[in-house]
């Protein structure tokens, strides 16, 4: 009863007792979030962001984020330009300096992987192009690993008392998660040269594991919403390329991929793109078991 009465009262002086000093992560996609959680696990309390029903590249910096990204010991978001139309702004209104671009408190997971797609030019020209390359690196699960050891790393850096535990539960997500590697692998030789239609240049990713042969997108260039006479071209297209699926995240509309299904039969897959994009896609592998499981019933179709 002491106890807790002592506590009560510092508590409402507001100080912080030892058991809830956990590491303060604020992430700003969910498989970062999930990601963290598996390396962290007991010791951060991780923010997210958004979720897999939003748009990455638009989010509003609301004033509930800043607020966040101010009590932050570490940030953990993608990078390669896919949060630059908000997080800066987060940034400077939370004017906190451990999560600063160059601190221990700032960590982008695209800098620890090889980035698909660099273009060799910028021009608005091409539409909405990343100059570090394309940032949807969380389609690989390859990707996963280095990420993993980079911010295992980093939370130990900024919480040493709980390197040892960092480290094991490093080491536990690697052996799980290269077992896993070889199952999708097999599960995914089916896939190999299948031609799909996407609505963004998302996929590069997904595609470059699973070697999906991407034959054109609805949008007529990234960023740009699909027009009628891009979506007539592409029609003809595709007539002879027995495309298999038009690909859509769960964010974008489906519209256009629902018109040009309408006209070919070939049916709208809406993978998961990320941890919550489905029902089932809860958790990191499960993410990558729902995508192979739909994609895979794709194969299995004649769609003409």
């Amino acid at each position: 009863m002491i106890f807790k009465k002592i506590t009560l009262f510092l508590c409402a002086l507001g100080f912080s007792l030892p058991v809830f000093a956990n590491l303060k992560v604020f992430a700003c996609e969910p498989e970062w979030a999930a990601l963290v959680n598996t390396l962290g696990a007991p010791h951060v309390s991780v923010t997210q962001a958004t979720t897999a029903l939003q748009d990455p590249h638009q989010i509003e910096a609301r004033p509930s984020l800043t607020a966040q990204a101010r009590r932050a010991d570490l940030i953990v978001c993608t990078g390669a330009e896919l949060e630059s139309g908000w997080l800066p702004m987060i940034q400077a209104k939370a004017n906190n300096p451990k999560i600063l671009s160059g601190q221990p408190g700032y960590f982008m997971a695209a800098d620890y992987v090889k980035l698909l797609d660099v273009p060799t030019s910028l021009d608005r020209i091409h539409g909405d192009v990343h100059a570090s390359g394309n940032p949807h690196i969380q389609l690989d699960p390859r990707n996963y690993l280095p990420i993993a050891k980079a911010l295992s790393a980093r939370l130990s850096q900024l919480d040493p008392k709980h390197a040892n535990a960092y480290e094991a539960n490093y080491q536990h997500f690697k052996q799980d998660w290269e077992k896993a590697l070889i199952s999708w692998q097999q599960q995914a030789k089916q896939l190999q040269a299948m031609p799909i239609v996407v609505y963004h240049h998302s996929w590069i990713y997904l595609n470059d594991w699973l070697g999906l042969k991407q034959v054109s997108t609805l949008e007529p260039k990234p960023g740009i919403p699909p027009s009628a006479s891009h979506l007539s071209n592409l029609y003809a297209q595709i007539q002879d390329q027995k495309i298999k699926a038009i690909i859509c995240s769960p964010y974008e509309s489906q519209n256009a991929a629902k018109w040009l299904s309408q006209k070919t039969n070939i049916p709208v897959i809406v993978l998961p793109f990320t941890v919550g994009g489905s029902k089932d896609a809860s958790d990191l592998k499960a993410l990558f078991d729902v995508t192979l499981a739909q994609l895979s019933m794709a194969t299995a179709h004649d769609h003409g």
